[in-house]
């Protein structure tokens, strides 16, 4: 069964100047998903959906391919990740290239690992998945949590006051860092989340919202400490 990866870059980014080609920890950050992409060995194309020049040559240089650039209508602020995905793979069929899968892969996701990238592959196909996303649980339970009205705060969920923490169901969030389809089932409904989606949850210390500055600076710290004998190991060498 083929597979492709899409990596989805746009060029235009207001809070984080050119945050997807910013320096991250050595490098430009969109080059951590391009490189796990290749290393899980589990794609037979792997491209970025861009419509910066500069995005696509760093990514060619990096071994991904970059075929055609983005439409105006999915690079404006209201296109969704679904509208991308899709024309990404109706121009591949209109190329006479059609695949199984995609994985969609995003660019200022460096925890994404080959091994985290195959591992998933593999699941989502034993299981026979219309899909799967990479999943975080809640580090505080969601029904514990308050709302404010009139300015005095209330349980949301009353019911769950006097619930022990360990008693309620884990809830877990979208991590922000890859989905796989089937692309049929994709394409059918159009979109991420299908009938069978399965999670791949993945631990709270390698997740990481990249929307500000401060954001930025805590995702390195702690990219830095995960991986820290690799990260500087890689620094000696360039001051050898």
């Amino acid at each position: 069964m083929s597979s492709i990866a899409i990596i989805t870059a746009r060029g235009g980014s207001k809070r984080i100047p050119k945050k997807n080609i910013r320096e991250f920890c050595g490098k430009p950050i969109i080059i951590y998903s391009i490189e796990a992409a290749i290393k899980s060995g589990v794609f037979d194309e792997i491209m970025v959906s861009t419509d910066s020049a500069e995005i696509a040559d760093i990514a060619e240089q990096h071994g991904a391919k970059v075929p055609f650039l983005r439409s105006e209508k999915t690079s404006n602020d209201f296109a969704t990740t679904a509208d991308v995905i899709a024309e990404v793979l109706e121009a591949y069929k209109t190329r006479g290239q059609k695949y199984d899968y995609f994985a969609c892969i995003y660019p200022t996701a460096p925890f994404v690992t080959a091994s985290k990238l195959a591992d998933a592959m593999g699941s989502l196909k034993e299981k026979l998945a219309d899909a799967l996303v990479s999943v975080v649980r809640y580090s505080f339970p969601p029904q514990r949590g308050f709302v404010i009205e009139e300015e005095w705060i209330k349980y949301q969920y009353p019911q769950y006051e006097r619930t022990r923490s360990q008693d309620l169901e884990p809830i877990y969030h979208d991590c922000g860092q890859f989905y796989i389809c089937s692309c049929e089932k994709f394409l059918n409904e159009h979109t991420l989340i299908l009938p069978k989606t399965m999670p791949y949850i993945v631990d709270e210390e390698e997740v990481q919202d990249i929307d500000t500055i401060s954001d930025w600076n805590i995702a390195e710290a702690k990219y830095t400490v995960l991986y820290q004998e690799d990260y500087r190991s890689k620094e000696l060498d360039k001051k050898s």
